[in-house]
């Protein structure tokens, strides 16, 4: 078990993917998606239609028999860039999660290197205590734990993002062909 001052508060992880940066942003820039990826978000309600900074949205995420829900707010959108998003609750700031996506050539085609970050955002601000402890209430992981579980789900999803992609079209976790990864 890791201690207060050895806890990790930014993880990221990433991997290249046979795509364009343009695929890759599609498959990641819409919350309405995050199910296909992740093993933790199950679904998402999003405000509107346009994904835009200042979209807001609802995470429904399950680990166990645990479930609990995140508000959500975009707060970058840049086409096959980048896509990020702070989660809150009760008004607390509790993530940011994002996706950085960058072209690194391929010799037979395109290929991104797609790296997913996260940042606890629960460090000495008014509530962060009260969240931190919800969290662990609800979702049955501790704060000094939240990195270690965030890390392989973060794997996950670009693996299940990888598949998806490379295997074309229509073969995605949901759709009953190859492929198959929180808020």
């Amino acid at each position: 078990m890791i201690g207060p001052m050895e806890r990790e508060w930014v993880v990221e992880e990433s991997v290249a993917i046979e795509a364009g940066t343009r695929a890759v942003y599609g498959a990641v820039a819409d919350p309405r998606r995050m199910g296909e990826w992740s093993p933790e978000v199950f679904a998402a309600w999003v405000r509107g239609r346009a994904i835009r900074p200042g979209t807001r949205f609802v995470g429904f995420n399950r680990l166990g028999w645990r479930v609990w829900f995140t508000n959500c707010r975009v707060t970058v959108a840049v086409p096959g860039e980048a896509f990020a998003f702070r989660v809150s609750s009760f008004g607390v700031p509790v993530a940011l999660w994002g996706y950085r996506i960058e072209d690194v050539g391929g010799e037979g085609g395109p290929r991104t290197r797609l790296t997913e970050y996260w940042e606890d955002l629960r460090r000495d601000t008014r509530g962060a205590g009260f969240v931190s402890l919800l969290g662990k209430v609800f979702t049955g992981v501790p704060a000094e734990e939240r990195a270690r579980i965030n890390r392989a789900g973060m794997r996950a999803t670009l693996g299940r993002i990888k598949g998806g992609l490379e295997a074309g079209p229509g073969t995605g976790p949901n759709t009953g062909g190859a492929g198959g990864a929180a808020v």
